[in-house]
C-alpha cells in the first residue's frame, strides 16, 4: 500500500475541498472552432449528459476518444489532464464542448474523474479514458440506462473474464465484495473499469469524493439502495494500454485496486456489523463454486 503512485490520503487531499488541492487550470474551448466530425448518433434523452475523460499522456488516442464522444449529446465533456507532459492539451483544444482541467500532477484517474464529477451539473455523466478509443454506439448503452433509472451503469465484463481458476487476484476481489454486499448478480462487475455512466442522484448520495476509490463508491451506492446494474459490455480488457505500472503479477496498479477493495470491505463491515457474513470453509467453497 505504501508503493501506490498515489496514496489515499493525498488522493482524498485532491478533491475533498478542503484545505489544498494542487492548482489546476481550467480551460473552456470555443464551440465556434471549426473541425470535421463524424455524423453524430442520434440518441434522445430526458435528462442533459456530460462526459468525463481522465487522461495521463495519451495524446495518440485522445482525439480518437473525443470524436467519438463528440458525436454524442453531451452538454459538455470534461478532459482532466493528468500530469499530461504530451500534447493532449493541444489536442482537447481542438473539440467543441470541450472543458479542460489541467492537473500538473499524476494524481491517478480515479481522482480525475471525482474532479470532473465535481464540476459538471449534467444528470447523467459518462466516465471514460483517454487511452481506449470505443465507438459511440458502445457508448449510448450507458446514457440510455441512466436515462431509464439506473444510479450506477457498469461495464458487463462477464462474458470476457475466465473461469475462477484462471481468474487474477483483482477480478476475485471484485466478485467477493459484490457477493458480500448481496449483489452477486453483479459477478465481478466494478466501478474500476470504465466506461461506466452515473446519475446526478448518485453522485449526490455517495459524495464525488468517494469515486476517488471505486471500490468504496460502489459499496455506497449499493448500501443505499440505489439501482446498480450491468448496463451494458464494451471489451477494454483487450484494449488496456500497458504500462510499467500495471504489468506484471502484484504490479502497483493490482495492489492499488486490491487494496481499495480491502478499504470499501472494512469500512462495510464496521458500518453493517449485523450483516458480516460468517466466512467458515463451507461458505467460502460455496462462494467458489458459484463463480
Amino acid at each position: 500500500m505504501k508503493n501506490r503512485k498515489v496514496r489515499l490520503a493525498d488522493r482524498r487531499k485532491v478533491t475533498s475541498g478542503a484545505k489544498k488541492r494542487p492548482r489546476s487550470k481550467k480551460t473552456s474551448t470555443s464551440s465556434t472552432r471549426k473541425r470535421s466530425f463524424a455524423a453524430s448518433l442520434r440518441l434522445p434523452l430526458v435528462h442533459s449528459a456530460a462526459a468525463v475523460v481522465s487522461a495521463s499522456d495519451e495524446g495518440r488516442t485522445l482525439g480518437g476518444v473525443l470524436k467519438e464522444l463528440s458525436r454524442l449529446p453531451f452538454q459538455e465533456i470534461i478532459v482532466v489532464l493528468n500530469g499530461c507532459k504530451d500534447n493532449s492539451y493541444e489536442i482537447a483544444r481542438r473539440y467543441p464542448r470541450v472543458t479542460i482541467i489541467h492537473e500538473p500532477d499524476r494524481v491517478g484517474h480515479d481522482v480525475g474523474r471525482a474532479i470532473g464529477a465535481e464540476l459538471t451539473t449534467a444528470e447523467i455523466v459518462l466516465f471514460t479514458d483517454g487511452d481506449i478509443v470505443i465507438k459511440a454506439e458502445k457508448l449510448a448503452p450507458f446514457l440510455k440506462a441512466v436515462d431509464g433509472g439506473v444510479d450506477m451503469a457498469l461495464n458487463n465484463l462477464s462474458s470476457y473474464i475466465p473461469p475462477f481458476s484462471k481468474q487474477d487476484d483483482v477480478t476475485r476481489m471484485k466478485a467477493y465484495l459484490n457477493s458480500v454486499l448481496g449483489r452477486s448478480d453483479l459477478e465481478a462487475n466494478s466501478l474500476v473499469a470504465v466506461p461506466h455512466a452515473l446519475s446526478g442522484r448518485c453522485i449526490r448520495e455517495i459524495g464525488y469524493q468517494s469515486l476517488m476509490v471505486p471500490p468504496i463508491a460502489q459499496m455506497l451506492a449499493c448500501t443505499k439502495g440505489l439501482n446498480v446494474a450491468s448496463a451494458a459490455k464494451v471489451n477494454v480488457i483487450a484494449g488496456n494500454r500497458l504500462r510499467k505500472e500495471n504489468v506484471g503479477k502484484g504490479n502497483k496498479v493490482e495492489r492499488m485496486i486490491i487494496g481499495d477493495h480491502i478499504e470499501a470491505l472494512s469500512r462495510y463491515l464496521a458500518e453493517n456489523k449485523e450483516h458480516s457474513p460468517a466466512l467458515n470453509r463451507a461458505a467460502i467453497a460455496s462462494w467458489r463454486n458459484a463463480l
